[in-house]
């Protein structure tokens, strides 16, 4: 681990705990000659990796195009959370596409941590990687709903690795008065995300995967073959995968309507004293609260804590990360008021309106996933698992998710913006309420 005051990092990536605790990563050469794969990526993120990795192990010729570092977007910067299910509540997902649909999802969301957890095991990744997830109510009136979801995924759904704690015991785990009651789920993880991203990587490489870094797409067109362009350099594949996500840009305009990328934001303390760390979290879960912008945090393999708080919808980071976080950090734990603040940096995730994952194909041959929505760790390296499946031929799964709706933001890509300001600001302010 970097000592304190130093600034280490892994070459071409933001400043972050996360890169300056990073693995070591083979830097990869930029596209320059035209080659020619079975299938080409674009991304080197969770979607990307996994789907590269799923491909290559199935035999496929797999060509991955970065335009920055592996795992250089919200992969390497985010707060780490594999959580169960998905984005959307169970009850909410009844309502929305029936009960039988419901189920499948819930299956499909344990099945997306248990894929985590075995490329992790199977390929050896040393990513501080943990069990246990508490969501915590931040108002009294949510305290009624996280009691009802334990006992409808209790019931209805057989999961038996999640039970309520009231106010009294989640004061003793958390080391905060702050929360009314919380669901304990002993069936999510948490992780270094950006070490779980390059060991992704490693083992994708390790099954002959080609990656090329510093390699923006410029365009590219379906067809048979698909041309695939950087500035320097083409790919010639029988298909493609589209893993951008939120730094999709203008590339593909048929879905990016379907996505609003937003930028939240992280700090990590200085290494805290190992009683210090039993008080904040006495059973080293990660955590998250309900408010709509949520807080989450964890303590990480040398007892930083790792706390995401606040998030802004514009193209620009706040100019001192450390403390805007650092205001949403006091709230929960003002006992670290005279703690140092070693690392604040920032990511962009896609969000869609309904909060589901986008996944589906173009074309016959161009494929993408992406929209997220906080819940990426899981969600993103399923679907990559999904888009193998998906061109190999077994769709069952793939088919699933593609069939629900994500619909478009409201003005497409030139109108989206004021509106979902609109509403984060009205939801934001109705957390400030406290209602």
């Amino acid at each position: 681990m970097p000592a304190s005051g130093t600034v280490t990092k892994l070459l071409g990536h933001i400043d972050s705990y996360y890169a300056a605790s990073a693995n070591n990563a083979p830097l990869y050469p930029a596209l320059d000659q035209v080659v020619e794969a079975d299938v080409c990526i674009i991304g080197a993120g969770y979607t990307g990796l996994s789907s590269a990795l799923h491909l290559a192990e199935q035999g496929y010729k797999v060509v991955v195009l970065e335009a920055e570092r592996i795992g250089w977007g919200a992969s390497g910067r985010n707060g780490g959370h594999v959580g169960v299910g998905q984005r959307k509540g169970q009850e909410e997902l009844e309502r929305m596409l029936g009960l039988d649909a419901a189920r499948v999802l819930w299956d499909m969301g344990l099945e997306a941590v248990k894929t985590v957890e075995d490329l992790i095991h199977k390929h050896n990744i040393q990513c501080d990687l943990k069990r246990g997830i508490m969501h915590l109510a931040a108002k009294p009136s949510h305290d009624g709903w996280l009691r009802e979801e334990v006992e409808l995924l209790n019931t209805r759904y057989g999961y038996d690795k999640m039970r309520y704690a009231d106010r009294e015991e989640v004061g003793a785990l958390v080391g905060s008065q702050r929360f009314y009651g919380g669901q304990i789920d002993s069936g999510s993880l948490h992780l270094h995300p950006l070490n779980y991203a390059l060991g992704l990587a490693a083992a994708a490489a390790n099954a002959g995967v080609q990656f090329y870094e510093f390699s923006r797409v410029t365009s590219y067109t379906g067809g048979s073959p698909c041309v695939v362009n950087t500035a320097k350099g083409q790919v010639k594949a029988r298909n493609v995968v589209l893993a951008c996500n939120g730094y999709l840009g203008n590339l593909e305009p048929r879905m990016a309507g379907r996505i609003m990328p937003i930028n939240n934001f992280i700090l990590a303390t200085e290494p805290l004293p190992e009683e210090t760390a039993r008080e904040l979290i006495a059973n080293d879960y990660a955590l998250q609260d309900t408010l709509f912008v949520i807080n989450y945090w964890k303590l990480s393999g040398d007892n930083r804590l790792v706390f995401g708080g606040g998030e802004n919808y514009t193209s620009r980071f706040p100019q001192d990360i450390r403390a805007f976080v650092r205001r949403y950090m006091l709230e929960t734990y003002p006992q670290l008021a005279d703690t140092r603040i070693d690392y604040g940096w920032g990511g962009t995730l896609a969000i869609t309106l309904n909060r589901m994952p986008s996944i589906g194909r173009l074309e016959p041959n161009v494929y993408y996933s992406q929209g997220y929505s906080g819940h990426g760790v899981p969600t993103a390296t399923f679907a990559g698992k999904l888009l193998a499946e998906a061109i190999g031929g077994t769709e069952e799964q793939f088919d699933v998710l593609s069939r629900i709706p994500t619909p478009s933001f409201p003005g497409g890509t030139l109108l989206r913006w004021p509106g979902l300001v609109a509403g984060m600001l009205y939801y934001s302010l109705k957390d400030k309420l406290g209602r």
